[in-house]
């Protein structure tokens, strides 16, 4: 290339360093998709609950007051505002959410877990930790190596959350040894 970024290669086929990388990625990417469905399964074989419900679950569970905006929710989990719906109808009808109005601003609607629905999600958390756990040991990464992949993600994610900066009050219990959970 002109700009000189990439060495140019044979017939525009990409050069042995960028087949390398785009190798990597393909294996971080498909990887940790692999990963996250097999441990949602082994969650939902636990909770009998959806990925989709799991996910607004665990997510309001570390948010101030145990709720969000509906439209956080949808950004969450990349679903549309009727896609939200369902999932929050659902888990309304369960008696695991219920919808709260904005204090400040009428047009907003809150999805906030009710006493049944932290109950919910703090158990579907510890089924998480668990399985992951045992993912981790049983592939012989350990916890020092899970953390600095996680970190080493953190530092390429370009609209990181509160949690990835690590523990602090934004981020309560986001390692076992700084004292209690979300939950507390």
């Amino acid at each position: 290339m002109a700009d000189g970024t990439r060495a140019e290669s044979a017939e525009g086929c990409p050069t042995a360093q960028d087949a390398a990388l785009l190798l990597q990625w393909h294996t971080v990417q498909s990887g940790l998709r692999r990963l996250n469905d097999q441990l949602l399964a082994d969650v939902k074989r636990a909770s009998h609950a959806a990925s989709s419900s799991l996910q607004v679950l665990w997510y309001l569970l570390t948010v101030p007051e145990h709720a969000a905006p509906m439209n956080q929710l949808s950004q969450l989990m990349g679903f549309s505002t009727a896609g939200t719906t369902k999932v929050v109808d659902r888990l309304s009808e369960a008696g695991l959410l219920e919808r709260r109005p904005s204090r400040s601003d009428r047009r907003v609607t809150y999805a906030a877990l009710t006493p049944a629905g932290l109950a919910a999600a703090s158990d579907a958390s510890s089924a998480l930790a668990a399985a992951l756990r045992r993912r981790v040991a049983a592939a012989g990464v350990g916890t020092d190596r899970f953390a600095a992949l996680a970190a080493d993600i953190a530092l390429l994610d370009p609209a990181p959350g509160p949690c990835t900066a690590g523990p602090g009050p934004e981020c309560p219990g986001a390692r076992a040894d700084t004292g209690p959970g979300p939950c507390q």
